[in-house]
């Protein structure tokens, strides 16, 4: 049984961005997926990047310009974003306002690549 307050992870900065931190929400004993807080300052940014696994994620709070591939989004509480493996996208809290949403991703070996 496993019920916690996603408040009360640890949070740590993100490499390479701005203003950016998260939080792992899975326990670490999981060997499915794990489910991560992602949280973006006003103005925070993360560059463009890809990875090797899927992404699904959905918006908590606030608004950011999402860009998946050729594709930009305004991306709101509420939305959820499907984020294909090895197709770069980037995130940029640029509406004056945080953007904070929940990132699930499988347990699967990942590599991330800045573009």
């Amino acid at each position: 049984m496993y019920c916690k307050n996603s408040g009360d992870f640890e949070t740590n900065e993100i490499p390479k961005t701005v203003n950016a931190n998260i939080a792992v929400l899975t326990p670490s004993d999981d060997k499915d997926f794990i489910v991560r807080k992602v949280c973006l300052e006003k103005d925070g940014s993360m560059p463009n990047h890809t990875n090797e696994i899927q992404h699904q994620q959905y918006v908590l709070k606030g608004e950011a310009k999402v860009v998946i591939g050729d594709e930009e989004y305004h991306a709101k509480q509420g939305d959820f974003l499907y984020i294909p493996a090895g197709v770069a996208h980037y995130y940029s809290a640029c509406y004056n306002s945080e953007y904070e949403f929940l990132c699930m991703i499988t347990t699967k070996e990942d590599e991330i690549k800045l573009v």
